[in-house]
């Protein structure tokens, strides 16, 4: 059985990746998107990268960047995945296909309708996030997750996971869950308390 790996995202500082990491996280996601509360600059993130064992994925986050922007700051923090949460296309995210890091490209999820963007996508994994007009994610908002169904994809679930969701999530039998604002004191720093509880909850679902 696939064990649901545990993707906590907007890590802004070395404690709370440590802590992370140490409650059994399987990925940290760092973004590199200017207008969030999350943003990291690309060379503190690689600072904090440095300090981490390598069993730990990392993850960059990235909102309607050039192509450039991301290759630069993907090698300087040795990101295992490129995660793309802005208005890229199929064809945008084919020329990431070439490189190193693997792909993941967030969609913004209404209703069932918006599923169907799921197959014109060819990237490593697809995240499904809650609609929101105006944030690309780290909303803390959820859709219908009864929707999702089974698709023969990688998929990352994200939008308002929280230590008592969690495991609802889990269950759906997703390759991942991706937890931000349900386990944050503040945006970009981290309640140890609230991660240490998410992860305690979800344990019998990981064995």
């Amino acid at each position: 059985m696939m064990i649901t790996k545990v993707k906590i995202c907007g890590i802004t500082n070395y404690d709370d990746a440590a802590a992370a990491m140490d409650l059994g996280a399987d990925l940290l996601g760092f973004n590199f998107y200017p207008q969030s509360q999350r943003y990291l600059q690309p060379q503190e993130a690689a600072a904090i990268i440095r300090k981490l064992p390598a069993f730990v994925d990392v993850s960059g986050v990235f909102v309607n960047s050039s192509l450039e922007e991301i290759r630069e700051i993907a090698a300087l923090c040795q990101l295992d995945w490129v995660q793309l949460h802005g208005d890229e296309n199929t064809e945008f995210c084919r020329w990431l296909a070439y490189d190193s890091a693997k792909t993941m490209k967030a969609l913004r999820i209404k209703d069932a309708s918006d599923l169907e963007q799921v197959n014109t996508f060819s990237t490593d994994a697809i995240l499904l996030d809650a609609f929101d007009p105006k944030k690309y994610g780290g909303t803390g908002l959820t859709f219908d997750w009864n929707i999702i169904g089974h698709i023969g994809k990688r998929i990352f679930l994200a939008g308002g996971i929280n230590p008592q969701n969690a495991a609802q999530a889990v269950e759906l039998g997703v390759y991942g869950i991706d937890v931000c604002s349900g386990v944050e004191a503040k945006p970009g720093k981290k309640d140890h308390k609230k991660m240490k509880a998410l992860f305690d909850n979800i344990r019998h679902l990981r064995a």
